[in-house]
């Protein structure tokens, strides 16, 4: 499969700088992977510092695997074990075909503790401290109100694919996790959604897309969706932020 022999030629790239631990998290950990469709989410520990060299290392290793099948969706965030647990650092990571600095969220930490795969080395527990439920929450509900409730208002991004899928899901993913503390799946969220007020035939556009390959929305259709999920969100994100 083009996921596996991607991920082989990764590690094997990666072996020369020397690894302690390699993490998948997001779909690829958690059981809804979409081969294709879904990023590979994953976390590299060096057992070093991260120097200039290691940068130029990080990008020909990257450089090296541009060519591959579903290079495109690979994302890796690089750790220290002395910067690990520093949940406001920001690491150095490779995503959308480029490097930058950002940091790893609470939600990806709390991934990595609850379904986190091991590709190499030492499990999460073992680096990463534990998330605890407020930091979790708190930051949920900060991504909703500055940067989801944000994006509502900017109504050119709502006629594509991308924004109305990751904006609903990740409203659904964020009520439950805030509601009973735990996290689900893309899949287990558009099951969530109905029961949240979502418009339904915009949830079975995601579905079919997501899961029976049906074409992407244009035309009426797209301005009408996109209608409906602005309408929906805006209103559905204040109120769960007022309640939180």
């Amino acid at each position: 499969m083009p996921t596996a022999a991607l991920l082989d030629r990764f590690l094997a790239g990666l072996a020369p700088l020397g690894p302690r631990a390699v993490w998948a998290h997001g779909s690829l950990a958690g059981g809804d992977y979409q081969e294709g469709r879904s990023d590979l989410d994953l976390i590299a520990v060096l057992d070093h510092p991260v120097t200039l060299r290691t940068v130029w290392r990080v990008a020909s290793l990257h450089a090296r695997l541009r060519h591959e099948p579903l290079a495109g969706l690979l994302q890796c965030s690089y750790l220290t074990p002395d910067t690990a647990a520093d949940t406001a650092r920001r690491h150095l990571t490779w995503a959308h075909q480029e490097l930058f600095a950002r940091p790893v969220t609470p939600v990806t930490r709390a991934e990595l503790h609850t379904f986190g795969r091991v590709l190499h080395g030492v499990p999460p527990a073992r680096v990463l401290p534990p998330v605890p439920d407020g930091e979790l929450a708190a930051f949920v509900v900060r991504d909703q109100r500055d940067y989801w409730r944000r994006e509502v208002d900017r109504a050119a991004h709502w006629t594509q694919d991308v924004w109305v899928d990751l904006g609903l899901l990740t409203f659904a993913r964020a009520t439950v996790t805030l509601r009973e503390g735990r996290l689900i799946s893309k899949r287990e969220a558009l099951d969530v959604l109905p029961g949240l007020g979502a418009p339904g035939e915009v949830v079975e556009d995601i579905r079919r897309r997501r899961y029976d390959g049906a074409a992407p929305a244009a035309g009426e259709w797209a301005a009408r969706r996109a209608r409906l999920t602005r309408d929906y969100l805006g209103a559905a994100i204040d109120a769960l932020v007022a309640g939180s």
